[in-house]
């Protein structure tokens, strides 16, 4: 009977529009914290686990990504060639759009994160790439999600394009499928089991993940991006993970920031 079940409700997962996707994940979270409103969700970790917040508001005092930001500030306001500046790359002159990425790009048929974008940009002008983990990629971005706090996240997927759809529903795959030794998907820690522990940790909500990066992690001692932590989570599974930036964790990055949707920038942060 139970399988019955779920297959007379696989046609209707399938055939979920990206907002009603929202809802359901949405849904999931108001019933676990139902303490907790939308815009709670920016803090991460610490807005459900009392013992941790307490540590991070002192942390918070001198917070450990302040000079990510200042760097981040004179690497986006130096020349990358003369006359032209980063600024020059960007809608609104780079200056509160984080919200907006990751972004569906038509012509190229592709997700554009805001760390692609920053090195598109960088080829444009004939420099190298930067890394796409940490270092200076990770205080650009530290600067440009810093002049974005307390914005709202807004991800579009347009409804006018297939390309767009399918992106979105192989990020969304990919969240909810297992792999690794462990048999682990990002879903079963993250919302399955959000707000129970594993070993000595307790296990965050998905709700709002993206609205922090890039993040300085004491486990890291620096400051790192979102995929270098998408990367650290298939180590911790064993298993294999594709590169940082690849067309599977850009779209992973799409779908999970489109879950984030209305929840403020709350970035650079700090987490463990």
């Amino acid at each position: 009977m139970r399988l019955v079940y779920l297959l007379l409700l696989l046609p209707l997962s399938l055939q979920a529009t990206p907002l009603n996707d929202l809802q359901a994940f949405r849904q999931v979270y108001y019933n676990l914290f139902p303490q907790l409103k939308l815009k709670d969700y920016a803090e991460g970790i610490y807005a459900i686990d009392p013992i941790s917040r307490q540590s991070w508001l002192a942390i918070e005092e001198f917070p450990p990504y302040e000079p990510a930001i200042d760097a981040g500030k004179l690497l986006f306001e130096t020349a990358l060639k003369k006359d032209k500046f980063y600024a020059d790359c960007f809608e609104n002159k780079g200056i509160a759009i984080t919200q907006n990425y990751p972004l569906w790009n038509e012509q190229r048929g592709e997700v554009i994160t805001l760390a692609m974008a920053i090195n598109t940009c960088r080829l444009k002008y004939q420099l190298p790439s930067l890394s796409y983990k940490q270092g200076k990629i990770a205080q650009i971005l530290a600067y440009m999600a810093y002049t974005s706090r307390g914005q709202l996240i807004n991800i579009k997927v347009p409804k006018d394009s297939a390309k767009a759809l399918t992106a979105y529903q192989q990020g969304k795959a990919y969240y909810y499928q297992r792999r690794g030794q462990l048999n682990f998907s990002c879903a079963l820690c993250h919302l399955n089991n959000a707000g129970k522990r594993i070993r000595s940790e307790v296990l965050s909500p998905a709700l709002g993940h993206t609205s922090g990066w890039p993040t300085y992690r004491l486990k890291w001692g620096e400051m790192g991006t979102l995929h270098r932590r998408f990367i650290g989570c298939h180590r911790q599974i064993r298993a294999k993970f594709p590169k940082a930036q690849s067309v599977e964790l850009r779209n992973l990055e799409y779908f999970l920031t489109f879950m984030g949707n209305g929840i403020p920038i709350n970035a650079p942060s700090t987490r463990r």
